[in-house]
């Protein structure tokens, strides 16, 4: 019963940082295309994901940015959750899993 609640929870976990990924990419395509002058801001499709996609991701990469140096234009910070996320999921894998013995 323990080990299919944990499949369970891992597989939601797994779902739940996938869309948080998922958000992070086009949040960091999307910001290229309006630097670079491909799409437009003004544009309400456009306006509505930009919106949608920074009101999610801001809160999660703000700590890392306070923490990160300035690197002259260049936002790591955005790679910097990608990994941390993936990676903490896998910890904690491999910790819960260590710690029931199989």
């Amino acid at each position: 019963m323990l080990v299919q609640l944990l499949a369970v929870f891992f597989n939601l976990l797994d779902v739940v940082v996938s869309l948080v990924l998922t958000v992070l990419i086009v949040n960091a395509v999307l910001s290229w295309l309006i630097s670079f002058e491909v799409v437009d801001r003004r544009n309400r499709f456009i306006a509505t994901v930009w919106d949608f996609s920074t009101k999610l991701t801001d809160p999660m990469l703000r700590p890392i940015r306070k923490i990160m140096p300035n690197l002259g234009g260049i936002d790591l910070a955005p790679m910097v959750l990608a990994l941390g996320l993936i990676f903490g999921v896998q910890i904690l894998r491999v910790l819960v899993i260590g710690a029931m013995g199989y």
